[in-house]
């Protein structure tokens, strides 16, 4: 299928894997930098890292759920697109946002009190990439 083909099974298993070796699950996630390479895969990606049910993707934007005060703030830096989705730096870009959001270093981006991050990066047809990150437990 068209869904398949641009990383939606890639995508949920490793979602799956991460969310096994962290102990954590999408229901811990406070913000998501996810690959955005177009505005559909985006919504498929909400449902493959299980962000919502599968075929609910829409109704999620819908609700909110996926910004300041819904669920889970995702792509506060404004994701691949806004950034002209530069490749092979899309990553890095990606990991430092979510280390400035659990350091509280987001400036007007910040997410308040975000915890746990998790990162989707993809290489459509053979590669998909999810990273937790939590933030350290201060002194």
């Amino acid at each position: 299928s068209c869904i398949k083909m641009v990383g939606s099974d890639l995508s949920k298993s490793a979602a799956h894997k991460v969310y096994q070796q962290s102990g954590l699950g999408p229901e811990n996630v406070d913000v998501v930098e996810l690959h955005d390479c177009f505005s559909c895969n985006e919504l498929i990606t909400y449902e493959a890292l299980g962000l919502c049910p599968e075929g609910k993707g829409g109704e999620f934007v819908d609700a909110g759920a996926n910004t300041y005060g819904g669920k889970v703030v995702v792509n506060p830096s404004g994701g691949l697109i806004s950034k002209g989705h530069p490749l092979g730096a899309t990553g890095l870009a990606q990991c430092a946002e979510l280390n400035w959001q659990l350091r509280g270093e987001a400036d007007k981006r910040q997410v308040a009190g975000a915890k746990v991050a998790l990162q989707h990066n993809l290489g459509l047809g053979g590669a998909a990439v999810v990273t937790m990150y939590r933030r350290a437990k201060l002194a």
